[in-house]
């Protein structure tokens, strides 16, 4: 008797196996976002970027984009490949003045979370923040 082949089907190429669908609608307990990781990443990125600046108006447009960039560069390598960022990042000139600063979020709490640090030296300061999303 003869073999039988299906149709469609190379003798040279193995069938391969169809994976199953995984839908994810939690991330796990390790792979969840966190907002203390988080803000030691953007404590270095702001320590670092700086440092050794002073406030300049005509500068600050690009070290905000900069340390944004930076800091969602440092998130990424985390390894959390389902979560979105959204990194905000305020400069402004050190005058001995208050500032208040606030956001308002509709998301999911088991899954998105948010981390902040603040830098400051004589002449500036800086606040970022970076939200942690979790796409579905």
């Amino acid at each position: 008797m003869a073999d039988v082949v299906e149709k469609g089907v190379s003798e040279d190429k193995p069938v391969e196996p169809v994976p199953e669908n995984t839908y994810t609608i939690r991330p796990n307990f390790m792979h969840k976002y966190r907002p203390a990781t988080a803000k030691e990443a953007i404590h270095v990125v702001l320590n670092e970027m700086l440092a050794e600046k002073q406030y300049d108006a005509e500068e600050t447009t690009a070290w905000c984009k900069e340390i944004s960039s930076e800091i969602k560069e440092k998130l990424k390598a985390l390894g959390l490949d389902r979560y979105k960022y959204i990194v905000q990042v305020v400069i402004g000139e050190q005058r001995g003045e208050g500032v208040k600063m606030g956001c308002r979020c509709f998301w999911d709490s088991d899954t998105d979370n948010y981390a902040q640090d603040i830098f400051m030296n004589d002449s500036l300061f800086c606040v970022a923040a970076a939200f942690g999303v979790f796409h579905y």
